[in-house]
């Protein structure tokens, strides 16, 4: 008998308003064209099966497959062959893939109209690869070449999808209406009593398939969904979620010797901005010395000494112990909101693994490592290291002894490598290509910069702040909007304790939630590093969040412009094969 878990279905938050699902969300009546659905799990990694029962008379434009965060938002109304961002197979023999290279394929499977059809997919990220089979004249091609995963002959993965957030989807174009369809991500090999139960479990046990699945792929299910063994609770005692992040709120008192609880680890970097009023938002951590300090609204260098030489006492076991206050983050009465990350303790060591010598402060199990180097003065491009051991996704960087603010790139989907964004509200993309050279993607090693101010130019000094995304506890990438309060929504693979927004647009600001001041959804109190305002609660910046991610619930442009690409950034605190407790 197989294992059971919680499998994927699809998701009611994800579809077009004349999709409608039944039995437990995994049956689609036949239903008027233009409907689509999408499940509930995302996945970014690894190797995955479903299936599904198609009856016949299904609309020519049907299709089934997998869609990633990057596509438009118009993939909720219609999938054409001109569609960005999905992997479909149809009775057309069109794959629909990324805009920049949308072509009939004549070996892509056509079907016939006159049987019913039990069909599967395998989506392959570890090798950008996807495949589909079946019964009926699937398996064998049009092109007469069977496409297994045994054979490793399936379908290129775009390199403009590849590192996206995947999910399953089904759907028609405007042409035609899809027939009865019942979907099974291992819940039921009978398709509700339709078939004869075959009891195909996945490599893991997991699931009840009709056909058995080649060996290594997965079911959809919250017992597979990734979750790296290095903050696994199930693994570890002292490295899982809440020991790597963590959010705090207080109330100060311009007096010093407040200890400030609950973060659940000794953090090294600490990001502190006020709600009661306007202030700047302080950023400090172990490695440049905890009372020195950037800030998260302004191009100014870096302070320390003055007002600001004894804001903080000591970093803690569990939190923090205040100094005095110099309009910073302990004004007497006020009340604040305060994110930690935790690194190494304040101990650093030397990287030689770029063209600059850097020093880091490395917590590879998080994939957190803060980074202090010295940029190039020339017009030219150098690496640097930062220790992770893996590619970081999202980088902050800082110059210290000259103004400028601080830019974020390397999230997967930005316009290119060289597309950094700054934390200025009214900033916009920049391609800082023109300073000396392009850069490219972050490496498991390394990071590039060229001669531009604010990543690593100048000759200056720098601080980047650096992650890597970790299964079942941090995630970064993009998502498009489509100014509706039935937003996007983005799977994680565990429950968000804090997510950042970024527009990447020109105007569009960043916006920053937590489950600390939000207890319960819609989670609507939100904060922007970019600018000294107070905390807003408001229906203009609502989100929800759920074990497996967030979804956004606002048409507001600062975060759901339609069609605007925005950053988005998530550090959790439950795994979702954990259902929000351990």
């Amino acid at each position: 008998m197989t294992k059971n878990s919680n499998f994927c279905t699809m998701f009611q938050f994800n579809k077009s308003s004349s999709a409608t699902t039944t039995k437990a969300n995994i049956h689609l009546p036949s239903v008027s064209y233009d409907s689509t659905l999408i499940g509930s799990i995302g996945v970014s990694s690894g190797k995955w099966y479903y299936e599904a029962r198609v009856q016949n008379n299904y609309g020519t434009y049907y299709v089934f497959g997998w869609v990633c965060q990057l596509i438009d938002d118009s993939y909720l109304t219609e999938i054409s062959s001109s569609q960005t961002g999905s992997l479909n197979w149809s009775q057309l023999g069109t794959t629909v893939i990324d805009g920049s290279n949308i072509a009939p394929d004549p070996s892509v499977p056509s079907y016939y109209n006159s049987n019913t059809k039990i069909v599967g997919t395998y989506l392959d990220l570890d090798n950008n690869k996807v495949y589909w089979h079946g019964a009926n004249n699937f398996t064998q091609q049009a092109d007469g070449t069977a496409r297994t995963p045994t054979a490793g002959n399936g379908y290129d993965i775009p390199s403009g999808m590849q590192g996206q957030i995947f999910y399953p989807m089904i759907g028609t174009n405007a042409v035609g209406a899809p027939g009865v369809t019942d979907l099974n991500f291992g819940q039921d090999s009978t398709f509700q009593g339709q078939e004869t139960r075959q009891n195909n479990a996945d490599s893991n046990g997991f699931g009840d398939f009709y056909y058995a699945p080649s060996a290594n792929y997965l079911s959809l299910c919250s017992a597979n969904v990734p979750t790296s063994s290095d903050i696994d609770p199930g693994s570890t005692t002292s490295d899982y979620p809440t020991k790597q992040h963590g959010v705090v709120t207080y109330t100060g008192n311009a007096t010093t010797g407040q200890a400030i609880t609950g973060m659940g680890f000794q953090p090294d970097l600490i990001i502190a901005k006020m709600r009661s009023s306007s202030q700047s938002g302080f950023v400090s951590d172990t490695s440049r010395g905890i009372n020195k300090f950037t800030f998260t609204d302004q191009s100014a260098s870096e302070q320390s000494g003055g007002g600001y030489a004894t804001v903080y006492n000591s970093f803690d076991s569990d939190g923090f112990t205040l100094g005095t206050s110099g309009s910073g983050p302990n004004d007497n009465s006020a009340t604040y909101c305060a994110w930690g990350w935790r690194a190494n303790g304040g101990t650093t060591s030397s990287n030689t693994d770029g063209d600059i010598t850097s020093t880091v402060q490395v917590n590879q199990a998080a994939g957190f490592s803060i980074v202090q180097y010295t940029g190039v003065s020339t017009a030219t491009t150098a690496t640097v290291g930062h220790g992770l051991g893996k590619a970081p996704t999202f980088i902050i960087h800082k110059v210290l002894n000259a103004t400028g603010w601080h830019f974020v790139r390397g999230v997967p989907g930005m316009t290119n490598a060289s597309t950094v964004r700054n934390f200025n509200p009214n900033g916009s993309p920049t391609d800082v290509s023109g300073s000396g050279g392009a850069l490219v993607a972050p490496t498991s090693s390394t990071f590039n910069i060229n001669n531009y101010t604010g990543i690593g130019g100048g000759g200056y000094n720098y601080v980047a702040y650096c992650w890597a995304p970790i299964e079942g506890y941090s995630k970064f990438g993009i998502y498009k909007g489509n100014g509706s309060t039935d937003g996007p929504y983005i799977a994680t693979g565990f429950r968000p304790k804090t997510v950042l927004i970024f527009g990447l647009n020109y105007g569009i600001e960043n916006v920053i939630w937590d489950t600390e001041r939000s207890k319960f959804n819609v989670m609507d109190d939100y904060l922007r590093w970019g600018r000294s305002s107070a905390e807003g609660s408001s229906s203009s910046f609502a989100i929800d969040v759920y074990s497996n991610g967030f979804k956004i619930r606002t048409s507001a442009g600062d975060v759901n412009t339609d069609g605007a690409t925005s950053i988005w950034a998530a550090w959790g605190d439950v795994p979702a094969k954990y259902n929000n407790a351990f």
